[in-house]
């Protein structure tokens, strides 16, 4: 499974005209890889995740998931292939987390919704794969958002898709949680063979923990991608997130505050 970007450019259809945020992106996203996505706010990032998630249509290339275009597939089709985690925190209440993680399984229930075993089964997997066991009859508004950030990727895991996109998930959480939760989903793109790929301003975090990195700046066309330590070695972390204050040390792969 891959998703192939092939001069891909994202932004917005105006009435004066294209609006351009990104252009020329040529790229593949592989099973089994934790990518993260960085770069300055402004960037794009959130334009092109809209656009890969299927929320927005690209202005211009070609978007391919095992080498169909992505808008050959049918709404249903696509949810059987790409789970997506959003940032937005929604006021969730009278659910309980089991109830939410089956959500999940709605591509394949129906439109009754009700669960068979084999959907009984995914969603007790999706759960325990997370480690949430415990939280499974707690009502989702008393979650923390580091447990409702769990709960979210469950259901995706019960979706069952080979692809999950996650926006900002390490947003709002402290900073064992960012840890946590980033070493969950390289886990899971290990473990269970998943294109998983995130937004994230969690940079020196990304650097320790993601397999692959794509980075964008306002200022540059396309993205430029590498491992974390080919990127330190090439110059371009220091490049793409420059300023006064601010030294990067290719050895230890940390940015420092200069005094």
């Amino acid at each position: 499974m891959e998703i192939e970007l092939k001069s891909l450019s994202t932004g917005y259809h105006t009435k004066k005209g294209d609006r351009v945020v990104s252009k020329s992106i040529t790229a593949t996203l592989q099973a089994g890889e934790l990518t993260c996505l960085l770069g300055p706010n402004g960037a794009g990032k959130s334009t092109l995740l809209r656009t890969l998630c299927v929320f927005q249509p690209p202005l211009s290339g070609e978007l391919l998931l095992d080498g169909c275009p992505l808008e050959s597939f049918t709404s249903q089709e696509l949810a059987t292939r790409i789970g997506v985690v959003l940032t937005e925190r929604q006021d969730i209440r009278g659910m309980r987390v089991r109830e939410m993680v089956a959500m999940g399984r709605s591509p394949y229930t129906g439109f009754w919704g009700k669960l068979s075993a084999d959907d009984e089964s995914a969603v007790d997997a999706a759960i325990a794969a997370v480690d949430i066991q415990p939280l499974s009859q707690r009502m989702v508004h008393t979650l923390s958002d580091g447990e409702r950030q769990k709960v979210m990727i469950a259901k995706a895991l019960a979706q069952q898709t080979p692809v999950i996109l996650l926006d900002e998930p390490t947003a709002f959480l402290d900073f064992p949680s960012k840890v946590e939760m980033l070493l969950l989903l390289a886990h899971l793109a290990h473990d269970m063979q998943k294109i998983i790929f995130l937004s994230t301003h969690d940079l020196e975090l990304a650097l320790q923990i993601a397999d692959r990195l794509w980075l964008m700046g306002k200022e540059t066309d396309g993205v430029v991608i590498g491992t974390p330590s080919e990127l330190a070695s090439s110059g371009a972390l220091p490049h793409f997130f420059s300023g006064p204050g601010i030294s990067f040390d290719a050895k230890t792969m940390r940015f420092e505050v200069k005094s």
